[in-house]
């Protein structure tokens, strides 16, 4: 069962969700595919010609712009919807367990919620405990453990993902609020691979993969404001309100896009990587784009390591200390109780001096419950 907030009032499962849409329009794709992001093209992490996979669920491949469906792919056409979930709402019924989509749009629109710049970088690809497994691109926070101490230090990659998960988690209840497996998005469902062989090489593909991104380093997902439907859009001079541009204009700006990534440079006019509102995972109704901008100095990093100390752990329902929580695979080991052989003389002496308290107080309850009419009654 999904790790709801409160399962009783949990009435009716639902998909959607507020997080990152990665998907990207591709030849390789269905036609009717939105491209939402230019960092990353997905199919470095594929295998559509199936030399290592040999079967999957009907769904085929979910990213790198989707299935294109006959005669290129037996499997469902379905465009891209690649994404990672931050908030998954479910929802927008209450009697549900959901939370209604003005209350969504009131919160994400008042400026409670910082939404910095999404600059991101996968971390690794991995088949996840199912059987047979869901392949999945993740998009941890490294390190998992980062110096709250050192104001100097960098902050961690991928910070911005945890950041925005925990502000919504502690500004929104509702029975069916979770996240599924922060932070990660699924490429392909029910992996059967030819032989332990072939899996070995689809994973090396994947490592050269991620690592040829590592090299680049964590990527604003637009350097361009885009609508719902993917069209990079233009500010208007005069208007201070956006226009979508005619399709030979788009083209042009793409490649400008492209470009631009090479030499950027952030600043607040510049900053286009928000956030998306989903009804379910291939229909999104609203953007959100950022309004907590770079440079994160001093006392922007504050405000970020602040919310970055605590850490949702899914299995207990309940805020821990970062790095003892479930989306932590290596948890912090905790200091050991100190025994009594090593303990000064000092402190042996107020040792003594509670543990003859406690000793006191347990002998006091014996007696009184000793004594009480109760207790001479059962005699």
């Amino acid at each position: 069962m999904p790790p709801v907030l409160d399962p009783p009032k949990s009435k009716v499962d639902g998909l959607a969700f507020l997080g990152l849409s990665i998907s990207r329009k591709s030849e390789k794709g269905h036609p009717d595919s939105e491209t939402h992001q230019t960092a990353f093209d997905l199919n470095d992490v594929l295998d559509r010609d199936y030399e290592n996979i040999f079967s999957t669920n009907d769904d085929g491949w979910l990213v790198g712009g989707g299935e294109p469906g006959p005669p290129d792919s037996y499997k469902l056409a379905a465009k891209d919807s690649a994404h990672v979930e931050l908030l998954r709402i479910g929802t927008y019924r209450k009697e549900w367990g959901g939370v209604p989509l003005e209350e969504i749009l009131e919160v994400m629109q008042s400026g409670e919620i910082l939404i910095p710049q999404i600059e991101v970088l996968p971390t690794a690809v991995v088949a996840n405990p199912d059987t047979p497994p869901e392949l999945e691109i993740r998009f941890d926070m490294e390190p998992e453990h980062p110096d709250f101490d050192n104001e100097e230090a960098p902050l961690p990659l991928n910070w911005q993902l945890r950041f925005l998960h925990n502000q919504l988690f502690r500004r929104v209840e509702f029975p069916s609020r979770f996240c599924p497996g922060a932070f990660h998005s699924t490429i392909l469902r029910k992996a059967e691979f030819r032989s332990e062989e072939h899996r070995v090489k689809y994973f090396e593909k994947c490592e050269a993969a991620i690592k040829a991104w590592r090299e680049k380093g964590a990527q604003p997902l637009n350097t361009f404001p885009r609508d719902v439907d993917g069209n990079i859009l233009q500010l208007n001079d005069n208007f201070p309100e956006v226009e979508q541009l005619t399709s030979a204009d788009a083209e042009e700006e793409q490649e400008k896009d492209d470009a631009a990534k090479k030499d950027f440079v952030i600043d607040e006019a510049s900053c286009h990587s928000g956030i998306w509102l989903f009804t379910d995972r291939q229909n999104i109704s609203h953007f959100f784009k950022p309004n907590f901008f770079p440079p994160y100095g001093p006392e922007k990093r504050k405000i970020i390591m602040d919310v970055l100390s605590q850490e949702w752990d899914e299995h207990q329902l309940q805020w821990k200390p970062c790095g003892m929580g479930s989306m932590t695979k290596n948890k912090k080991v905790m200091p050991k109780p100190m025994k009594l052989d090593v303990i000064d003389n000092k402190d042996k002496g107020l040792v003594d001096k509670v543990d003859d308290f406690v000793e006191g107080i347990e002998t006091t309850i014996s007696s009184l419950l000793c004594s009480s009419p109760s207790r001479a009654q059962n005699k």
